[in-house]
């Protein structure tokens, strides 16, 4: 099939010029590629479980030169993700063999100009397309590049890849209308054309679309590929009409390779060893069919073929040309890359620059789930609702009044900290997808995040206090109400902070829900207004309780040393109402204070927690 297509390379990816200076040609060679990963044998009940090596990859060689386009085909499981995450420079483990673009490892240089899109479009659903391609960009490109060339640049992208009707349309999710599945699938490809890398990486980006639009993406990337670029992409059973385009295939099954070469010669290299196509078919659905271990001869019966046979044939046939290929690297290309890396910077923009562009997008992007109408509905009606069953109480009533106070602490320990909990995990994969582009430092995406969730997660509890406060009928004085505005703000903080760390920590959203509803329930028990006589064995619990040193506040904010309340037909010191004097509170200074203190330095601890798992995790990935 003619494979001349017209070039658009001119008229789009030339803009702006500066982002451009210095690129050149990456040459993709891996030779003798092995990956093993252990496994655990035996059950739970089992005193010892046996580690068990698996081998992914079995010594996979090829080569990509620019301007060509690589497909790796492959019935599931044959290792097509692992190989394209290795020559993306993203496994860790033990990977062995050589891997190599022009003639230099991977490095800092080549982590910047090189393109990966995952098989799962890894969006922020709020965001509209514009939105989502110019943040990358204000992230992605040097900082030697002006904000204006940067939204050009997003600009000039979108009209590329053929997404100006729906720019200002939000990307959307499964649970929220968007743009359609193709159109998500350009975004994700248009978020790399950003950099115009010469590298680029896709896993499955055909995967659920319709035969049209995968035509249309794969045809982008054909153009892509015939600017200059290097292109390589899993995919599992393309079309004729897509399998056409491919430069190169490598077929491989259950890690080994049966097929390397020129897409539109594997029909004939199979003949050649005595498996021809029994009728004119797919030549994908052939290839699969071979690495499936399926021959059908020519009677349409299906036989069962020796795949090892398909393997030393390959290996023997393709050593030559591959090992001569893999002396081919110029010393020019080998100069430029090294060049290019003795003047790459780890990170593209400064940490200030990260940090504001970062704080933007999540004040864009969180505002539509802080206040949304079920949580700001949630809240006013408990609001109302305390408000109405403490209607007007007054230190006649003092008990009820301490029980309102305690409430208020332990709704919200429990809101902000579920809230908080989903937070990490359900970001995991957008983090990992841009930390491994290296688009941003850990440390600026950390601090955005919690700057942004401050004005946000602090307007509903204010909102709450507003209301609850003054119906209920506790203290009507300025100073008085900002106290316990103050002291509620720092128990929410403080809530947030816990529920992050957990779920940093545990990653699993169940498992984190559970461990926090029990640490949750621990604190508010031992918070001091349900048992006042806790055995002192276990008393240490209110050391680190949130709910015991917030309630303190609470009781500080509304009463003082020497103040009565009716009791018996006489007035008796408030500081011997046995829920208050039970807690050894005494009404000094020092006492709220050292309250104040102790939660200050959860709020701080909490979130220092939460980053360093979020550091181990990408030590553990190869993220930090």
């Amino acid at each position: 099939m003619n494979q001349e297509m017209p070039d658009i390379e001119s008229q789009t990816v030339e803009t702006p010029h500066i982002i451009h200076k210095g690129k050149c040609p990456v040459t993709l060679k891996f030779d003798d590629v092995v990956y093993k990963i252990k496994t655990k044998k035996g059950g739970m009940f089992r005193k010892k479980r046996e580690a068990e090596e698996k081998v992914i990859l079995k010594g996979v060689t090829g080569v990509v030169e620019p301007g060509e386009m690589l497909a790796m085909l492959g019935p599931s499981g044959s290792g097509k993700t692992t190989l394209l995450t290795a020559l993306g420079g993203r496994l860790g483990g033990r990977l062995n063999g050589s891997i190599t673009y022009n003639g230099q490892p991977f490095s800092n240089a080549m982590k910047r100009n090189t393109g990966f899109v995952t098989q799962d479009d890894v969006l922020y659903p709020h965001l509209t397309v514009t939105e989502t391609l110019v943040f990358t960009a204000l992230l992605r490109l040097p900082k030697s590049v002006t904000k204006e060339k940067k939204t050009e640049h997003a600009k000039a992208v979108i009209d590329q890849l053929g997404l100006t009707k729906c720019k200002d349309s939000i990307v959307g999710s499964p649970y929220l209308r968007g743009v359609s599945g193709g159109e998500r699938k350009r975004v994700s490809i248009g978020q790399e054309l950003l950099i115009n890398p010469n590298l680029l990486f896709l896993d499955e980006p055909t995967s659920g679309l319709d035969s049209t639009t995968a035509q249309r993406i794969v045809s982008t990337l054909w153009e892509l590929a015939s600017g200059g670029r290097t292109v390589v992409m899993t995919i599992h059973q393309p079309s004729s009409r897509l399998y056409y385009l491919f430069h190169k295939v490598l077929l491989l099954s259950e890690g080994n390779t049966l097929y390397f070469g020129k897409g539109a010669e594997a029909i004939e290299y199979f003949s050649s060893i005595g498996y021809t196509p029994a009728l004119a078919m797919n030549p994908s659905d052939f290839l699969l069919d071979l690495a499936n271990g399926i021959y059908t001869d020519s009677l349409n019966e299906d036989h069962a073929i020796d795949k090892q046979k398909l393997i030393s044939i390959c290996k023997r046939n393709f050593d030559a040309q591959t090992k001569a290929a893999h002396e081919g690297t110029s010393d020019t290309a080998r100069s430029q890359s090294r060049s290019q890396d003795k003047g790459s910077k780890k990170w593209p923009t400064s940490w200030t620059q990260q940090f504001f562009v970062l704080l933007r997008r999540d004040i864009k992007e969180r505002k539509y789930e802080s206040f949304s109408g079920l949580r700001i509905g949630q809240v006013l009606v408990v609001a109302l609702i305390s408000g109405l069953l403490w209607f007007r109480s007054d230190i006649s009533h003092l008990q009820d009044q301490i029980g309102l106070l305690f409430f208020i602490s332990g709704f919200w320990g429990f809101f902000p900290l579920y809230q908080a909990i989903f937070t990490f995990p359900q970001e995991l994969m957008m983090l990992e997808k841009e930390r491994s582009s290296g688009m941003y430092r850990l440390s600026s995406y950390f601090m955005s995040r919690m700057v942004a969730d401050l004005p946000m997660e602090l307007v509903l509890p204010t909102t709450f206090l507003l209301i609850t406060y003054w119906m209920a009928g506790l203290k009507a004085n300025v100073i008085n109400f900002l106290c316990t505005l103050f002291s509620l703000l720092l128990n929410v903080l403080v809530a947030q902070g816990l529920g992050l760390a957990i779920g940093a920590v545990v990653m699993d959203q169940k498992s984190a829900t559970t461990l926090a509803s029990v640490i949750m329930l621990c604190f508010l028990l031992a918070g001091g207004f349900y048992v006042q006589h806790v055995p002192k064995f276990i008393a240490w619990i209110k050391y680190i309780s949130i709910s015991y040193y917030t309630y303190k506040l609470f009781i500080g904010s509304q009463y003082h040393y020497g103040q009565t309340y009716p009791c018996s037909n006489t007035q008796c010191p408030i500081a011997e109402f046995p829920s208050i004097k039970e807690m050894g509170f005494h009404f000094h200074l020092h006492e709220l204070l050292m309250a104040a203190l102790a939660l200050v330095i959860m709020l701080v601890g909490y979130r220092l927690i939460a980053y360093l798992a979020l550091m181990r995790i990408g030590v553990v990935k190869n993220l930090a």
